[in-house]
């Protein structure tokens, strides 16, 4: 016996339903305009037969492809991760895909992918620009006829809405904290200093000591765990030794946790330690340390609706979302107060 593989048509769910194929294919997209009864009946028909619409016609007939893309620069960072999570359980509500790309932050990288994303017809783009300054990012963005929305990083000079969080102010409170324990040589080591979340941590943190007549002293070599044991190293070996550290990045706070731990400085005893974002373990080391942490899941959540949001209203109106006013949305973070700043556990 020949096994086939042959899937029920729109024709087969009209003709075992009794009504037109016309009727069929209001019900698939939502039903108006159909008796109620009838729709009832023809739900029953299509999932008794399994019907599923053929996408690939509906995309030749220019219909929606369901399909989001997300282009972020890795899915190791938990900040990210969290993000897309939370953007696809949107897109599973609006009964569309998410795809996601990564970038590592190259704008090479970037292009490809919106090229890539463009091609296969995605219906919107969610992105957290590799360079917040970039033209030519611009200009490919601005040539889209689909919505697109920034995640974490807004890009500069152009109509399109973004979702950040306010890294100024939580990098400014994170320093106070240091300032307020007595802390009076407070180091900021970060990489990618050209990115906006760090250059806008590193302004909060630089605004503090400013403020309060301490010396600013800012490193932004750490690419890796070598390039921060040199710097953690150096810093705690030299004449003027660092009373707290303050670093921009997660993976930076871990390097120079388990850095000091193997020079046997003590945490807070010796050296503070604050880190901007939080991350899974931080607080089950010891000492657990002090964060700054960001609403990841609501970011990323609020970028999905805000895209779902411009997708349907230029169904409604037939016209570009992004002719409109653009919004632009920013959290607040919170200062998780652990032992290694020099409060109580």
């Amino acid at each position: 016996m020949v096994k086939t593989n042959k899937h029920p048509t729109l024709s087969e769910v009209a003709r075992t339903a009794g009504v037109g194929t016309t009727t069929v294919s209001r019900v698939i997209n939502g039903g108006q305009r159909v008796n109620p009864r009838t729709l009832a009946r023809v739900r029953r028909v299509i999932e008794k037969l399994g019907y599923m619409p053929n996408q690939a016609a509906r995309v030749l007939r220019g219909d929606r492809t369901r399909t989001i893309g997300l282009l972020i620069p890795s899915i190791a960072d938990p900040f990210f991760s969290s993000c897309a999570e939370a953007a696809q359980a949107i897109a599973r509500a609006h009964d569309s895909l998410l795809i996601v790309t990564t970038t590592q932050n190259d704008p090479h990288i970037e292009i490809e992918n919106v090229n890539v994303l463009m091609r296969h017809r995605a219906d919107g783009l969610i992105i957290a620009p590799a360079n917040s300054q970039s033209q030519a990012l611009r200009d490919v963005l601005q040539r889209l006829v689909i919505p697109v929305v920034a995640l974490d990083r807004p890009l500069a000079g152009s109509l399109i809405p973004s979702v950040v969080a306010n890294n100024f102010a939580g990098a400014r409170l994170a320093t106070q904290h240091l300032i307020d324990h007595g802390y009076k040589r407070i180091i900021c080591l970060t990489g990618e200093a050209t990115l906006y979340t760090i250059r806008e941590r590193t302004r909060g943190y630089r605004t503090a000591v400013e403020s309060a007549g301490l010396p600013c002293i800012v490193d932004t070599s750490i690419r890796d765990y070598k390039d921060a044991e040199y710097a953690v190293a150096s810093l705690c070996a030299g004449g003027d030794p660092p009373d707290a550290f303050f670093t921009l990045k997660n993976s930076t706070t871990i390097y120079v946790f388990e850095i000091l731990h193997k020079l046997n400085i003590p945490i807070p005893g010796s050296v503070a330690l604050v880190g901007y974002d939080d991350f899974e373990l931080a607080d089950t080391v010891r000492p657990p340390i002090t964060v700054v942490q960001q609403p990841n899941e609501e970011i990323g959540r609020i970028a999905a609706e805000l895209l779902f949001e411009e997708m349907l209203a230029e169904n409604r109106t037939g016209r570009s979302a992004r002719r409109r006013a653009a919004q632009h949305v920013q959290l607040e973070t919170r200062l998780i107060r652990r032992a290694s700043c020099g409060c109580a556990a």
